[in-house]
């Protein structure tokens, strides 16, 4: 067998993915966690919050409370129905953090969780800040004309 009758065999066998399904949780779910982090921005802002430090508050509880729910094995069962919603960055991000420690916990504080915490956020880490590099130039280039 050469490797377009194997293509041809696979695409045949591969279950078909409910995309509008997927499409609709993801959507539900993305937006749950965005309506949820609006409503911490709006409850810090009540009880007293600056406006400049609301949004840093909301991250931060939900960084948390995506750390925590990553640790008692909550997040990946929501992710395994929600999908791509989950992805909603900040929480996310969390979760890509914690997962690989929470996996490698066995190996010691050095050579596990030190070694692999950024096995998955890592890339991300390293493209942000590329890009970044990359677009602070453009734009200072463009200062030179402007």
């Amino acid at each position: 067998m050469d490797k377009q009758q194997y293509k041809k065999l696979a695409k045949r066998r591969a279950a078909r993915s409910p995309v509008c399904k997927n499409t609709a949780a993801a959507f539900l779910t993305g937006g749950s966690i965005c309506l949820f982090g609006e409503a911490i921005r709006s409850t810090a802002l009540l009880l007293g919050a600056a406006e400049e430090n609301a949004p840093a508050i909301t991250a931060i509880v939900l960084i948390f409370l995506a750390a925590l729910t990553s640790g008692i094995g909550c997040f990946d069962r929501l992710a395994r129905i929600a999908g791509a919603g989950t992805l909603v960055p900040v929480t996310g991000f969390a979760n890509a953090v914690v997962s690989p420690a929470l996996d490698t916990r066995n190996e010691g504080l050095v050579l596990g969780i030190g070694a692999k915490i950024f096995t998955v956020a890592g890339p991300v880490l390293l493209f942000a800040v590329l890009a970044g590099a990359a677009y602070g130039t453009v734009l200072y280039v463009i200062g030179w004309f402007l």
